[in-house]
């Protein structure tokens, strides 16, 4: 098989079936419990930035960075059998992004002041 120089990835388990079926397989429940993680992580952003007693936000701050190292590593653990990929995108590309996000910095106020 033909591998694209361009794509990072793992072989998929040998036991994991070409077609998926209606079944639940091990990839839809890590998928299941990412989905949760990340959902959890967007929830706790918005209570850290909400949270008006400092005790709280400390511990909020302490579980979402617990919940960010889960989902990382539940990512990590699906990309290792194969589930992700990824791609490396062209350096066209790269620069044509680059330039445009740069030009907007001349809409910056306080251009060549330092603020401190």
């Amino acid at each position: 098989m033909n591998q694209n120089p361009q794509v990072i990835k793992n072989p998929k388990p040998a036991n994991e079936p070409q077609v998926k079926g209606p079944e639940l397989n091990d990839r839809d429940r890590v998928n299941d419990i990412l989905a949760t993680e990340k959902y959890l992580t967007d929830s706790f952003n918005v209570s850290a930035r909400e949270a008006s007693h400092t005790s709280l936000h400390q511990d909020i701050m302490t579980i979402l960075n617990e919940t960010h190292q889960c989902q990382y590593e539940l990512f990590e653990m699906m990309f290792r059998k194969g589930h992700y990929k990824l791609e490396a995108e062209e350096q066209t590309k790269l620069d044509q992004s680059f330039q445009q996000f740069s030009n907007y910095s001349t809409q910056f106020p306080y251009q060549g002041t330092t603020i401190q």
